[in-house]
Order: structure tokens, then C-alpha cells, then sequence
């Protein structure tokens, strides 16, 4: 009986012995989990992480500030779990800032902090706050001009950068694996006008491209998920046009037309999963190159727009801290982008060692 391992096992096996790779795949685990629980996770669970506390805008990294909660005006609904996974929960209470507080009768007395050494004396009355009136909250890595929670906006972010690219992958193996395919099988004139077409795509610089597309689509989340997605599968259709080349001569494409196969079915069901190994390895580092492309294009003001939290859009909204009082505003996003694209390059290269098409790509 042969126990020699399969291709995938073996595949699997070298993956397992890169150290690289399989710090760049535990990244990227980590990160699905986070975008997914992010409303759970993040210490502000409102819709984009968009509580804004004006009074302490630009807090540095580790400091903390007492609260009074206040009830508003309009009552919130209960949100259930899948509603608060999806989108987060409607804050209840308006976050006040206060330096002290006292308790007297059925009012709690506060000082609300205004600006640095600026206070105001204020009573609520108990009924107006939460049970708890006073809470303690601290801002790891700071809060932005706004007042908003960096941290929690980094973390709901890492739904928007996973999301770009995961489209884009899709969008792009779509067009790609069609058009190369067509390419690479039928050769001939079906093969001049795509690689026509590609080569006029591949002319364009990408950052042009996807102004273009932006500006014709507009605005907004879906917009940059399909402007990123089609400006990327030029690379994947070269690569299929190549891999199909040199799989049309093998003997088993022989054997396909002599069973009396169709061409759709000899490309899809034989010639597909026998590329899929440069396909998967292409598809990683498209990945990465997206979340770049999402967060310049952010950074500029044609992609992710306010208040849906984005790395890029982070970074352009706190740049000029970088040379003030608070660089931790504009760096903190910015780690968070070299450290998820990192991890998909190391995944990417680890992959391709692992499936043997170093020669192949």
C-alpha cells in the first residue's frame, strides 16, 4: 500500500516549516477574527466606533478620563446580537467628561471638563443617568481631534481593509481566470484582441486607473471595493494566459477531446486545478497590494468616506500630529496597514515556496 504523502499534504508540510508564512497566516487569522468581533471587541461598540467627546479631542496614547453618563433624549432600541455584529450598538447615554463629582440626594454634582483648566459646575439628576452614573474609561493608543477612540477605530477599520481586499481577490480572479484562460486555450485572434486589451489596461498607471473609475462610480465603500477589484486582474490574467499555454500541450488535454469533452468543461474541471497553485499565490499579494490602494486612496478623499472608520482616511484625518503633540493619532493606522500587509506578503511567499511554483509564476 502507497503511504507517500499527497500534493496537498506535502504542500502543507513545507508550509507548516516557514516560519514566515506561518506567522503571516496567524496575523491574518487573528485579523478575520478581530473584523468579524469587532464591535465586541472595540471599548467603543457604537455604529463605525463614531462616539465623538469633542472636550477631549487629541488625548495622548495611556491616558484616562471620568465620565458621567447621561441619558438622551430619544430612547434606544435593544439591539441583538447579530444586529450589534453587523453594524454595533446605538449608544444609550451621552459620555460627559468630568475632573470630580459628588452625589447629593437624587442629583449627582459634577465638574465637566471643558478644556485644560477649564471646568464647569453641573447637576444632573439621577433619574436622567445610567445606574451606574460614573464610569472610568482609558484611551490606549489615544483619542482622535474629534474625540473618538483610535483604538476602536482601528479595529472596526480592520473590517474595511479585509473586506477591499477580499473583493478585489474575487473581482479579479473572476476577470482574470475568464480572459486568460480564453486566451491561453484558443490562441490565435482570441488571443491577439485580449492581449490587446490587456496590454492597453496594463499601460495605464493603477493609481490613474482607479482615480477614473472612482470618479465614475463615485464615492464610497461599494465604489472602492470594485475600482480596486478591476485594476487588478491584468496580473492574474498574464499569469493564467501562461499557465494555460503550457497545459493545452499536455497529453491529458489530448485525452479530454478524444472523451469528447467540451471546452468549458476540459478548462474548468482539468485545466483549473492544475494552475491553482500560482493562481493562489498571485491572489495573496493582490490581497496586500489592495488594502494599500484602499488606504492611499482614502488618504486622498476618493475612497472610504467619513464617518465609516478606514486606516488611509485615519491617517489623512490625523497627519499633522505626526509633528505636534500626538504622532500616535497618524502612526497607529499606519503600523496597522504594514503589519496586515506584511502578513499577507510572508503568507504569499510561504505559499509559493510550499507549492513549488517559484519557476511557475
Amino acid at each position: 500500500m502507497d503511504s507517500s504523502p499527497t500534493f496537498q499534504q506535502a504542500a502543507w508540510r513545507r508550509l507548516k516549516k516557514n516560519k514566515g508564512a506561518v506567522l503571516g497566516l496567524v496575523v491574518i487569522v487573528l485579523s478575520v477574527l478581530v473584523a468579524v468581533f469587532a464591535y465586541f471587541i472595540a471599548p467603543d461598540s457604537s455604529p463605525y466606533a463614531n462616539r465623538i467627546i469633542l472636550e477631549i479631542g487629541g488625548e495622548k496614547p495611556g491616558s484616562s478620563r471620568e465620565f458621567v453618563k447621561v441619558k438622551k433624549e430619544k430612547d434606544v432600541e435593544a439591539t441583538g446580537f447579530f444586529a450589534r455584529l453587523a453594524s454595533g450598538k446605538e449608544d444609550k447615554y451621552y459620555y460627559v467628561p468630568i475632573t470630580a463629582h459628588e452625589i447629593k440626594g437624587d442629583s449627582i454634582i459634577v465638574q465637566k471638563y471643558i478644556d485644560e483648566g477649564l471646568t464647569e459646575r453641573i447637576a444632573y439628576p439621577l433619574s436622567q443617568t445610567a445606574p451606574a452614573p460614573v464610569v472610568k474609561m482609558k484611551f490606549i493608543t489615544g483619542t482622535d481631534k474629534y474625540g473618538r477612540d483610535i483604538l476602536s477605530r482601528i479595529i472596526v477599520g480592520t473590517r474595511v481593509s479585509l473586506s477591499v481586499g477580499l473583493i478585489t481577490v474575487i473581482i479579479s480572479l473572476s476577470i482574470g481566470l475568464l480572459l486568460g484562460s480564453l486566451a491561453g486555450f484558443y490562441r490565435g485572434k482570441t488571443d491577439e484582441v485580449i492581449m490587446w486589451f490587456i496590454n492597453v489596461i496594463w499601460s495605464i498607471p493603477t493609481l490613474l486607473l482607479v482615480f477614473a473609475i472612482t470618479l465614475a462610480l463615485g464615492k464610497g465603500f461599494w465604489q472602492v471595493f470594485i475600482a480596486v477589484g478591476l485594476t487588478m486582474w491584468v496580473n492574474v490574467a498574464r499569469l493564467v494566459r501562461g499557465q494555460v499555454l503550457a497545459e493545452r500541450e499536455k497529453e491529458y488535454i489530448e485525452a479530454t477531446r478524444a472523451l469528447g469533452f467540451s471546452d468549458i468543461r476540459t478548462i474548468v474541471r482539468h485545466v483549473w486545478p492544475n494552475i491553482m497553485g500560482p493562481v493562489m499565490v498571485i491572489a495573496a499579494s493582490n490581497f496586500a497590494s489592495a488594502i494599500v490602494i484602499e488606504a492611499g486612496l482614502s488618504f486622498l478623499g476618493v475612497g472610504v468616506q467619513p464617518p465609516m472608520p478606514s486606516w488611509g482616511l485615519m491617517i489623512k484625518e490625523n497627519y499633522n500630529f505626526i509633528i505636534t503633540q500626538n504622532p500616535m493619532l497618524a502612526l497607529a493606522p499606519g503600523f496597522a496597514i504594514m503589519l496586515l500587509v506584511l502578513a499577507f506578503n510572508l503568507f504569499g511567499n510561504g505559499l509559493r515556496d510550499a507549492l513549488n511554483v517559484r519557476g511557475r509564476v
